[in-house]
């Protein structure tokens, strides 16, 4: 990768929205902790861990979509193909540990 790209996040204009997500999507990890302690069914736990699985997977979404708007599409036309690649990597990994 040439040396005038900075590993920057893209999302900053976006930054609040996501840390609203991911402080909503904490609390709900800390209530599924609740469930459990509280030997709640294991049913209604497994939904819960479904539904912040769901909400993590937005936060990804808008990371990847800021992503490629900031990163891919505003690099030089050199690097592009670069990042192209690094970002299909980051994806199959994402997709891939499921």
């Amino acid at each position: 990768m040439s040396e005038h790209i900075h590993r920057r996040g893209g999302y900053a204009a976006s930054k609040e929205q996501l840390l609203k997500r991911l402080s909503r999507i904490e609390g709900q990890v800390r209530g599924i902790s609740g469930m459990v302690t509280d030997e709640r069914y294991c049913m209604d736990v497994l939904q819960q861990i479904s539904a912040v699985r769901a909400a993590l997977d937005k936060v990804a979404l808008a990371l990847v979509d800021d992503h490629v708007k900031h990163c891919v599409m505003g690099a030089e036309p050199a690097d592009r193909d670069e990042m192209t690649a690094e970002l299909m990597g980051a994806l199959g990994r994402f997709v891939g540990g499921r």
